[in-house]
């Protein structure tokens, strides 16, 4: 299998441009993912509720919960049931294994409560079946609000709504604190009295009136036409001139026997914002919607809708957003985006100490090439950015710099032996082959079994176990294919910063020091730069995007540099010492002696430990502060 890294330190040219390729997906996928806050898992739950006004909670057990059990006990992988029996109301909760066909399920449970419904008691609603995901929480609330008429209002909030509907990453756009509007008919009884006419003769009057009567169809030459009778209410003035009897010679309608107008029902529920009632739009994303794209795209509809209106309309009219999930989410990744690159640049600055500027180019190289590629995957496999795949990538920074570490630093020992730089690490990634192999197998191996891990925690964490096992095989496939590759071919390069050390260790001590306080004092300053870019330029904090961060990032990494050669001029020549014939041990040495020079202590090492880890094992479970 190592002939996988000849293959590819002959074929350096395609091995480049499969690596831009690979930059290329990875960059793109990185800003095409949707960005969530949490994992969006499905809940495999669902509730039934029938409200029954007057019912009481006794009743309310027996002739509603009672059938609905008896029908929904034996579903399909159904795990447990919950009833709730109330006054006015009855609710049944259903919770499932996960792994469930909803679709199957959910018809099943239509089918089952339309079935109980047949044994309701007559005034019983409609029973409502509701699903739990974490998708059906708006993402954003468009709060609209102004010193106008309620029905004036509404129907810009009709004209927004409508908008917003029609936008492909929404998929509802649900409209709270509105009333419906209704027609209000107050009988005078001195006017029934007066034009001799009863109660029920009115309402039988009213009822027969509002209908759509079908008469039939006429055939013609040209073909059938269907004939109907309008009578159904359109307008309050067809209820008004609505003839009620022949009084004498005059008709008698509606309007002469009430007084009819437009009103509005009671409120069912209100919203309210500082102190004021106002119409709230609160808008839920499609599942697998970005929601910052989601946000933003739904405040520029609304943007676009107020363009439109006349000035008169837009300074009486105030159009807000609240509980927009973006802002956090936007923050949240953008922390976490910080979190990684700090990470990165302690790794960075510990191995360009450590090792050297060659060393540190090429693990930097490797660390963020593992990531491009990991996001890469997340797109085939349709898994969102979330703080799940964040954390993940934290977790990784330290491990996938493991395999790149001891390829460079056995390739660095092969050229200080005078070996070409792709000679060198290419016999260093084949002589680092299966240990690199063996050791990335068991690091997955860890966390190979919270790919299984069941119920709903298992939902919500598994993108952790998935993105750890995509970027450390994606770093393995980095330090064993491009590593070497990019090792030979930027071997020049690194020589050259090689000489500016030398240069900087033939300076004086103090000289040295005062270099690196100045590099210091850049970097912390480019660093702060970079999380903040409006200290480029004095002004406010600006939006964290590619062109505001550049100059700030490029000049932290020009001071990183600086910083590293410094660091490495001052660093000691170590001297060899000669060696020393004979068989010296250290005290480390005699211990060890101790324990394995005999036949008996091994056993009683062997025994001594695993006495210490039962131990330890039931300390523990008497002493544990749950889980």
């Amino acid at each position: 299998m190592t002939r996988i890294i000849d293959w590819a330190a002959t074929h350096s040219r395609m091995v480049l441009a499969c690596l831009l390729l690979s930059i290329a997906a990875g960059t793109a996928s990185y800003f095409s993912l949707p960005r969530e806050g949490a994992p969006d898992i499905e809940i495999p739950a669902y509730f039934v509720s029938v409200p029954f006004p007057g019912i009481s909670a006794e009743d309310s057990e027996r002739l509603l919960v009672r059938p609905l059990e008896s029908r929904l006990r034996d579903l399909d992988g159904l795990s447990e049931m919950t009833s709730t029996a109330a006054e006015n109301y009855a609710g049944v909760s259903l919770s499932f294994d996960f792994g469930m066909d909803r679709s199957k399920t959910l018809a099943d449970i239509r089918d089952r409560v339309d079935r109980a419904e047949s044994e309701f008691p007559a005034g019983a609603s409609s029973a409502t079946i509701s699903e739990f995901s974490f998708s059906d929480f708006p993402v954003v609330v468009v709060v609209i609000s102004g010193n106008l008429p309620e029905r004036t209002l509404l129907r810009v909030a009709d004209e927004i709504q409508e908008s917003l509907e029609s936008l492909g990453p929404v998929l509802e756009a649900g409209l709270s604190g509105v009333r419906e509007e209704m027609l209000e008919v107050i009988i005078d009884p001195l006017q029934l009295e007066a034009y001799n006419v009863t109660a029920n003769e009115l309402v039988s009057v009213v009822s027969r009136n509002n209908q759509l009567v079908a008469a039939g169809e006429i055939e013609t030459e040209r073909g059938a036409f269907a004939l109907k009778i309008p009578s159904s209410y359109e307008s309050a003035r067809d209820v008004r001139d609505l003839p009620i009897k022949v009084n004498g010679g005059r008709v008698v309608t509606l309007g002469d026997l009430a007084d009819i107008k437009m009103t509005y029902q009671d409120r069912a529920g209100t919203s309210r914002q500082n102190g004021k009632s106002t119409f709230a739009l609160q808008i839920v994303k499609r599942k697998g919607a970005n929601i910052i794209e989601t946000s933003q795209l739904v405040k520029d509809t609304v943007s676009e809708i107020r363009a439109s209106w006349p000035d008169e309309l837009n300074n009486a009219i105030s159009i807000s957003y609240v509980q927009d999930q973006s802002d956090s989410v936007s923050g949240m990744v953008n922390q976490l985006q910080g979190s990684v690159l700090t990470a990165i640049t302690i790794v960075m600055i510990v191995v360009l100490a450590a090792l050297g500027m060659r060393s540190a180019i090429l693990v930097g190289f490797a660390i963020p090439t593992s990531f491009l590629l990991c996001f890469a995957l997340l797109s085939v496999m349709n898994i969102a950015i979330s703080n799940i795949v964040m954390f993940g990538l934290i977790l990784s920074v330290g491990m996938l710099v493991d395999s790149a570490i001891v390829i460079v630093e056995l390739g660095d020992r092969n050229i200080r032996e005078g070996v070409g730089p792709m000679r060198a690490y290419r016999n260093a990634a084949k002589r680092m082959f299966w240990p690199i192999i063996s050791s990335t197998a068991t690091t997955l191996c860890a966390f190979l079994p919270m790919l299984f891990w069941p119920g709903m925690p298992g939902q919500f964490m598994g993108t952790l176990p998935v993105t750890i096992i995509f970027v450390l095989s994606a770093s393995m496939v980095v330090a064993l294919v491009f590593l070497p590759v990019v090792g030979g071919v930027s071997g020049r390069v690194t020589r050259a910063f090689e000489s500016m050390t030398a240069s900087l260790r033939r300076m004086g001590l103090r000289s040295r020091l005062l270099l690196l306080g100045g590099f210091v004092l850049l970097g912390f300053g480019s660093a702060m730069a970079v999380l903040n870019p409006g200290m480029m330029t004095g002004g406010a904090p600006a939006g964290r995007n590619l062109m505001a961060t550049l100059p700030a990032a490029l000049l932290f990494a020009i001071s990183a540099f600086a910083i590293s050669m410094t660091v490495r001029s001052l660093k000691p020549k170590s001297k060899s010492e000669p060696l020393e014939a004979g068989n010296k041990r250290t005290e480390f040495g005699k211990f060890i002696k101790l324990i394995v020079g005999n036949p008996v202590m091994p056993v009683l090492v062997v025994a001594a430990t695993v006495a210490f880890v039962a131990f330890t094992v039931r300390y523990y479970m008497a002493n544990n502060n749950g889980v």
